[in-house]
């Protein structure tokens, strides 16, 4: 008995005998040519879906690069119940942090610069759990500057105020002000 039959308890079916139950075997270069007619036809089946999902998969990939001493957000997992980073829950956040690229270990493969309390963290991560930090670096405002009191709350402050803007509507008007605030 072939593996095939001792696996699946029925007969294997060859290209040669593709034909319909019923039909008459055909004898010689019939054969061949009917056989090698539906290869055809499936090669040419198999290329259009292999088109349409290269296609589909085209629209979302976008080509990442990153060199050292960039600054990038780390990806975390979004299922219910998990805890990765010390975030959990279901509508928790899906980046977590900035953390420096010290080392790029190969095209797909960086090591990140990850702070202590992340010491149990392998700091390896592949570029699809990594996303660019976009924006100027001056802007980015370190947890040292603020100052935070011991129940982890901070004061912020007023500054200035940037914009006014009166929206009327049909039975009344609503102000609203843009204000700058420290921290």
């Amino acid at each position: 008995m072939p593996s095939f039959e001792a696996l699946y308890s029925r007969r294997c079916r060859y290209p040669i005998g593709w034909f319909d139950i019923g039909e008459a075997e055909l004898i010689g270069p019939d054969l061949m040519h009917q056989a090698m007619e539906k290869v055809k036809v499936i090669k040419e089946w198999l290329k259009t879906a292999q088109s349409h999902q290269k296609s589909y998969s085209d629209v979302r990939r976008r080509n990442l690069e990153f060199k050292e001493d960039d600054w990038v957000f780390l990806k975390v997992s979004l299922m219910k119940g998990i805890m990765r980073f010390g975030k959990k829950g279901k509508l928790s956040l899906r980046y977590v942090g900035m953390y420096r690229i010290i080392q790029r270990i190969g095209q797909v493969t960086n090591r990140l610069e990850l702070p202590p309390e992340m010491s149990l963290v392998y700091s390896v991560f592949h570029m699809s759990m990594l996303k660019k930090v976009v924006g100027d670096s001056a802007l980015i405002v370190l947890v040292e500057t603020i100052e935070v009191n011991e129940e982890l709350t901070y004061e912020e402050i007023p500054v200035a105020i940037l914009d006014r803007q009166v929206r009327k509507l049909r039975n009344k008007e609503i102000a609203s002000i843009n204000m700058l605030w420290r921290n």
